[in-house]
């Protein structure tokens, strides 16, 4: 199985003959370089955590051109819906879908998730997610979306036992990088953890030092790939 980190939050996994997308904030995310037609060819599935513009990104864009379904919280897949995407899959929190190379389930996540149009308008956008990776021939993902700490990382793991983590450290937005740590520490037993959602604003914390010293001895675990650059696992 071949993963791509872009930066923020998006993903691309190559896995047998899918090819899944994470979160495609491409256009506009400073981490993200080359054209968007070639990062994504192909893709096969767009899956989101929440309905965020960093998060949604260019979801439409890359749906309309490859014919990828669209898999997300059933408020989100609708709005994607409306916007000329007929591939979607609307899901619940707690709810799996089932594709030919892996499966998805939606966890909690404490945040929020809505979208601001261009005259501030806001559409609320159902509850944001985690979103729980089983590939048939390759290792358990847990995409953590925006999130901080919640005791029920302990379920999630007693659940699922991911082995890659994606987890947010940035601050700000989502937990940052010692609270961050903690819940790996605690809650987790990762092969692996990719620290998102750091550097690509303002406000968030510019990189993912943080996190590295509060996992301590653990810190081995920590993955920093290059921005859009594969790597197997």
């Amino acid at each position: 199985m071949k993963i791509t980190y872009f930066g923020h939050s998006a993903f691309r996994i190559d896995a047998g003959s899918s090819v899944v997308i994470i979160d495609p904030f491409l256009s506009g995310n400073p981490h993200f370089s080359g054209e968007v037609a070639e990062a994504t060819k192909g893709a096969t599935h767009i899956l989101l955590s929440h309905g965020h513009a960093d998060h949604v990104g260019d979801t439409v864009d890359i749906a309309l051109a490859t014919k990828a379904k669209v898999i997300a919280n059933f408020e989100l897949a609708n709005f994607i819906g409306k916007q000329g995407v007929e591939a979607i899959e609307p899901m619940g929190t707690g709810g799996t879908v089932k594709f030919d190379d892996f499966s998805v389930t939606l966890t909690q996540a404490f945040h929020s998730s809505s979208w601001i149009d261009d005259q501030g308008a806001v559409t609320y956008l159902g509850m944001p997610n985690g979103l729980m990776l089983h590939f048939r021939d390759g290792p358990t993902v847990y995409h953590m979306g925006d999130t901080d700490i919640f005791s029920d990382m302990a379920i999630i793991e007693e659940l699922h036992h991911p082995q890659i983590g994606f987890v947010p450290v940035g601050d700000r937005f989502t937990m940052g990088g010692a609270v961050a740590a903690l819940a790996c520490r605690r809650y987790f037993n990762f092969d692996k953890i990719v620290p998102i959602h750091w550097g690509t604003l303002p406000p968030l914390d510019q990189s993912p030092d943080k996190f590295r010293e509060a996992m301590e001895g653990e810190a081995d675990k920590i993955l920093v790939p290059k921005f859009g650059e594969p790597f197997e696992v």
